[in-house]
């Protein structure tokens, strides 16, 4: 009779895996986002947080559970976007799904919405569009947090009007989507209070500085914006403004801070009141605001 052979299979404990883990990401990210990106990949396989991840460093990890966690890291090292992999982004407090074809929602948005928020107070019944929404994360958010608000959000993109409506309906937003490109389209006159947008705004010369995970990976049409006007995008957005605007309404953008002072000299020189760049977090001209005065 033949003898059976015995399968050893040496588990790993939590803590040679995060070793494992830090060590092939090295390089890859700096330290505070590897860390942050390691939380991610253990909510996504194991739904761990921080003090769950600390508990359980002895602990053996399953053999599933590793090869799930080494495959995310595999296709980390390619440069594929954590949030793709796991199929969630979050802002804003809550979880937001995205896929490929949406743009990724970025934390320095998260300063426009709360400079929005605060700007509102305890104003209700507030008529707002959000140009080039993408994943919804903008609309979804201020629809939440706007008291009996009414929320329009813009997209020519089909996948990202399908991720919007699908992210507004698992966070419970009321918001009304329209499938449009804003440069062949114009709102009702004086319809809205508040008009916001993080359109394009990355010049072709700056792809060559940008990481793989955002050049390669995320939607060119949502990030770059034409070499022979950089702020054509705002341009746009100030026309639509102008007349979608009520009087007294405001518009907000996110920019490039690189072209920051053009838009803000443009929208002075068409007669917008108090015109205003604040900085993100980082010290960088990122927002403006202007209010209508017609």
């Amino acid at each position: 009779m033949g003898s059976k052979r015995r399968v050893t299979v040496i588990m790993a404990t939590v803590r040679e895996e995060l070793l494992e883990i830090r060590g092939r990401l090295d390089g890859i990210y700096d330290r505070r986002e590897r860390e942050s990106v390691i939380l991610l990949i253990f909510d996504h396989v194991k739904n761990w947080s921080r003090v769950d991840l600390i508990i359980n460093e002895g602990k053996e990890l399953s053999d599933f559970a590793k090869r799930e966690i080494d495959h995310i890291v595999d296709r980390l090292i390619l440069g594929e976007p954590i949030q793709y992999i796991t199929g969630s982004a979050r802002f804003f407090g809550m979880d937001f799904k995205v896929r490929p074809g949406v743009l990724i929602p970025r934390p320095e948005t998260e300063e426009l919405v709360d400079w929005i928020l605060k700007d509102a107070d305890d104003a209700s019944d507030l008529s707002v569009l959000d140009i080039g929404t993408g994943s919804g994360c903008i609309a979804i958010s201020l629809a939440r947090h706007l008291p009996f608000s009414n929320v329009t959000a813009l997209d020519f993109s089909e996948i990202a009007i399908a991720q919007a409506k699908e992210n507004a309906l698992a966070l419970n937003a009321k918001i009304s989507l329209i499938k449009a490109d804003m440069y062949g389209w114009m709102p009702k006159p004086k319809t809205y209070d508040i008009i916001v947008s993080n359109p394009p705004y990355i010049a072709p010369d700056e792809e060559a500085d940008m990481e793989v995970r955002v050049k390669d990976f995320e939607p060119k049409e949502a990030l770059f914006v034409g070499a022979d006007d950089p702020i054509k995008p705002y341009k746009r957005i100030e026309a639509i403004a102008a007349d979608g605007l009520k009087p007294g309404g405001r518009v907000y953008m996110e920019l490039n801070p690189r072209f920051a002072e053009d838009v803000r000299k443009y929208f002075e020189s068409k007669g917008w009141d108090d015109v205003e760049l604040r900085l993100d977090s980082y010290g960088k001209k990122r927002m403006l605001k202007a209010t209508c005065g017609n």
